[in-house]
């Protein structure tokens, strides 16, 4: 039987010392050819490359095993499911069925919260802009309104008077919990004293009641002491607000900010080795609140999980459609799929999957996406064999932000797919066409064409 051709590869030698990434084997590749018993080819065929696919057995999985992790240590535990993480009506659905509340920062998301059927009184409402019409429509539906500054402070207590309310509200802490850059342009500093001053003030008024304290020291913080040092200023300040001004913290809300699986650029160890556990996070936040709050005093401890939850969902299908070698040398391959819809690969390297084994040893190449940029880069280092046009590729973890940050740049936005439980395949997001991108144009009739 005649052998398949194989061209022949010449690498130049490099000595030295190892590089602190380590040496990718020549022929060391992962293979995926389905996504939860689903094939990749089949989902292809029917939606398109490229194509967002979520999986539905995984996220409840994760929502789940946090509550877990939690619950079995302290005993009241609210998640609450962070909208701008990935805001997709049936991926939040998802979050709601497993008993998450709403954590929402702008106008755009707590209307998006109230469509999908979520009661005021289960949106926690954070973020820096706030409108006047927007705070008087969740102070109607009884919504959780952190407050961001003294001018929506201000603004709140005119509502209140307004409408004849005394609400219950929340303020939001910035606070030193030793991971820099630190996270200080949001809310009241606690450190300065600006936190105690706001509650001094609204106290003084008396048009409001402070009832929860809330912070979120960052994104993807692998440092599980963060939380506790975090946890431990809440209830020092709780306790101050109690002996200075009678206020009873029921509430504390330590945000969100738990890592994914996802791999920084630059990461030195692969998350699995270096990124805490879940149950690093629970046993860290659990221990240093019963060892600072008083005996039989256990507020409602409320967590805004988002990225951890969803991030490993997700996966983008996308198709190889022109190689190409570079000038020094390095095979570059263009697939489908480009940086208007993976904004987060400017942070993050990607797990890249090859649909089926491809003969041949690797090499150091460059996988750009399909715009006219230049910055259009999806990995500018990977590992591949010899790629042709149509070969498909599977990239992973991509379930968060990516959906909510992508941009209507050059190319149209793919189909979004849901692998449910069951083995079905439920479409949740439709391609987009030249008609939603100019829906919201207005073409003046002197400047139409004839």
């Amino acid at each position: 039987m005649k052998k398949e051709y194989e061209k022949p590869l010449i690498q130049r030698l490099k000595t030295g010392l190892l590089n602190k990434f380590g040496a990718a084997p020549y022929y060391s590749r992962k293979i995926r050819k389905d996504i939860d018993g689903v094939l990749i080819q089949d989902l292809v065929e029917q939606y398109g490359s490229p194509l967002f696919v979520y999986s539905e057995r995984h996220i409840r999985q994760e929502v789940r095993s946090l509550k877990e992790q939690f619950a079995t240590r302290y005993p009241k535990v609210e998640l609450a499911w962070s909208y701008k993480t990935n805001y997709l009506k049936a991926i939040c659905a998802l979050m709601h069925q497993e008993g998450s509340l709403a954590e929402v920062v702008s106008a755009m998301e707590y209307e998006k919260a109230r469509a999908l059927g979520v009661p005021g009184k289960d949106i926690i409402f954070n973020g820096p802009h706030k409108s006047r019409a927007i705070l008087k429509r969740a102070l109607e539906d009884g919504a959780k309104i952190h407050l961001d500054h003294f001018e929506e402070l201000l603004e709140l207590e005119s509502l209140a008077d307004e409408l004849g309310l005394r609400p219950q509200v929340g303020l939001r802490i910035n606070l030193d919990s030793g991971i820099y850059p630190q996270w200080s342009r949001f809310g009241f500093n606690l450190e300065s004293g600006q936190a105690f001053e706001a509650a001094r003030r609204m106290h003084a008024k008396g048009k409001l009641t402070l009832d929860t304290l809330h912070c979120h020291i960052g994104t993807y913080i692998m440092e599980p002491k963060a939380y506790a040092q975090s946890a431990e200023k809440l209830v020092a300040l709780a306790k101050k607000l109690k002996d200075d001004l009678g206020y009873q913290i029921t509430r504390l809300d330590l945000g969100g900010g738990f890592p994914s699986m996802g791999r920084l650029k630059g990461q030195y160890l692969p998350p699995e080795v270096s990124n805490a556990s879940l149950e690093g996070f629970a046993e860290a936040i659990s221990t240093a609140l019963y060892a600072n709050l008083p005996p039989g005093d256990l507020p409602q401890l409320y967590l805004e999980s988002g990225r951890a939850l969803v991030d490993e969902a997700g996966f983008l299908v996308t198709s190889i459609v022109a190689a190409k070698r570079l000038p020094d040398g390095r095979r570059a391959y263009v697939a489908d799929a480009g940086i208007n819809l993976l904004y987060t690969s400017f942070w993050y390297r990607f797990n890249i999957e090859l649909e089926r084994d491809i003969k041949g040893a690797n090499e150091p190449s460059v996988l750009y996406g399909p715009l006219c940029m230049n910055i259009d880069v999806i990995d500018e280092g990977t590992q591949l064999p010899g790629l042709s046009k149509g070969d498909r590729l599977i990239l992973s973890p991509v379930g968060a932000y990516n959906q909510t940050q992508s941009l209507q740049f050059i190319e149209y936005r793919p189909n979004v797919v849901l692998v449910r439980e069951n083995g079905q395949v439920d479409l949740i997001r439709e391609a987009e066409t030249l008609e939603d991108i100019e829906r919201r144009e207005c073409l003046p009739k002197d400047l139409k064409l004839s």
